[in-house]
């Protein structure tokens, strides 16, 4: 740990190995994936492939700067030494804001999950109980979180695999018991082919699935209180590749192979189910339903905690209140943990009160940080390879590939994806784009304004000599 950080490594290696894993497989995935089969058809593989790939190289960059300097602020505290301070404040506090709007979207989708199975409670009262339940995990201890985090992620992995492993054996023919007239690999180009709506559906696609890869960078936040935090990072960015090829794309091929991506069962009852149910499995949505609330309670999980500690290293750096940094007897920082959860709480209280007004703008106003986050990545990575090389080279022992010019390519992605949202105003990607730059340029506004009246202050962990940097 930082020196007088006070945070505990508390998170063991299967808490980290878990975390890593689970990190990639969002609620965003079971839910959101029939819009995005109903746009692009099997060509949605496509889309997704492209996005893993976009994730892959960030998380390369990620994992160099992370694996020389593991630090509770990650990629934040990355941009603050290598951009500067306006930089590590504006992207910090956006990917704050973007999980705290993330825990009320959760809480939400979760209660419904439950009012559904106990209706005598009502929604905000599930939306209510779930929150406090996470909070309090979160308030014991930071292994309290990594164990619940570790069953979460451990029942999501499980389901996910066993529904691979049982749609594959459909298609191939030889799932005993089971009669799936419609599953076979001919499914990818009998209805209208491949792209059935063109090229351009790729792009489309892409707009609707990218938000559902958020969360792979929690581990590097993660990593800064293991007990080897060098080792987490190193292995959680190796194995990127895999989870996003196991876990999207093969669930994904599973689903337009077992049904055609047309069948009308696919929006109506959602992918994941329509798949399980054409295979005459009993209780399909039900089964659903709970794999969906547990990666709810996950994400609401996990959010809470990289929220928190978000806060703390922006506390740390004094880019937020002070109390912010500070932590209890057990290294939990309390202050930090309880003002994200406010925040979810009148975002949750919103939701019942505006919902089409206050929520959607609160939704769609950090839609876009993601991509901003992964932007910020890029830039940090080019300025950061430079200082570690000169300052401790032996500490790069994760390498982006084809440096520079890989990331410049990344960067030039994510830049044209943005621009492309631009256009689009169908599934609002105009309105989120421009709605999360002007958030962004607020809070721009408000880290240059905060350097003019109080310039300078004490080097961060993050800023300390690349041979000399401890883990915070």
């Amino acid at each position: 740990m930082t020196p007088g950080s006070g945070l505990q490594a508390g998170l063991k290696n299967r808490h980290l190995t878990m975390i890593a894993i689970g990190g990639v497989i969002g609620a965003g995935l079971f839910v959101g994936s029939s819009s995005g089969i109903a746009t692009a058809g099997p060509g949605i593989l496509l889309s997704y492939a492209l996005v893993g790939t976009l994730v892959v190289l960030v998380m390369r960059m990620l994992g160099e700067m992370s694996a020389a300097n593991p630090t509770s602020g990650s990629f934040s505290a990355h941009a603050d030494r290598a951009l500067g301070r306006w930089a590590g404040f504006s992207i910090g506090w956006l990917y704050w804001f973007f999980w705290v709007v993330v825990l009320a979207v959760e809480a939400t989708a979760g209660a419904k999950i439950l009012e559904g199975w106990v209706p005598a409670v009502p929604q905000w009262g599930w939306a209510l109980i779930v929150m406090v339940v996470l909070t309090a995990t979160n308030l014991v201890s930071v292994g309290s979180y990594g164990e619940f985090e570790f069953w979460f992620a451990g029942i999501k992995v499980v389901a996910i695999g066993a529904f691979i492993v049982v749609g594959l054996l459909a298609v191939f023919g030889v799932l005993p018991g089971v009669d799936a007239e419609k599953a076979s690999f001919g499914n990818l180009t009998s209805h209208g082919g491949f792209l059935p709506h063109g090229p351009g559906a790729i792009l489309t696609g892409v707009l609707l699935v990218v938000f559902s890869f958020m969360g792979s960078e929690i581990a590097t936040l993660a990593a800064g209180e293991s007990e080897d935090p060098q080792k987490a990072v190193t292995k959680s960015t190796n194995s990127i590749i895999w989870r996003i090829g196991v876990f999207y794309l093969g669930s994904i091929l599973v689903v337009v192979s077992l049904l055609p991506w047309d069948d009308k069962s696919i929006a109506k009852d959602g992918s994941y189910v329509a798949a399980l149910n054409s295979l005459g499995i009993a209780h399909a949505g039900e089964i659903m339903n709970f794999i969906v609330l547990t990666s709810v309670l996950s994400c609401l999980n996990s959010g809470l905690y990289t929220a928190s500690r978000m806060a703390f290293s922006l506390g740390e750096r004094g880019d937020a209140p002070k109390a912010f940094a500070r932590v209890n007897s057990r290294g939990v920082p309390m202050a930090a943990i309880l003002a994200s959860v406010v925040f979810g709480f009148v975002a949750v209280f919103f939701n019942y009160l505006s919902p089409d007004k206050i929520f959607l703008f609160l939704v769609n106003s950090s839609g876009a940080v993601a991509l901003f986050v992964w932007l910020v990545i890029c830039f940090s990575q080019l300025r950061m390879r430079k200082i570690i090389q000169r300052e401790a080279p032996d500490k790069l022992i994760v390498k982006m590939w084809l440096y520079p010019y890989l990331t410049w390519a990344t960067a030039a992605l994510i830049v044209f994806v943005l621009g492309y949202m631009l256009t689009d105003t169908e599934h609002d990607g105009r309105e989120t784009v421009l709605l999360s730059l002007l958030v962004a340029a607020i809070v721009l506004v408000i880290a240059v304004v905060k350097e003019q009246i109080r310039p300078g202050r004490p080097a961060p962990a993050a800023e300390a000599p690349a041979d000399k940097v401890s883990v915070g």
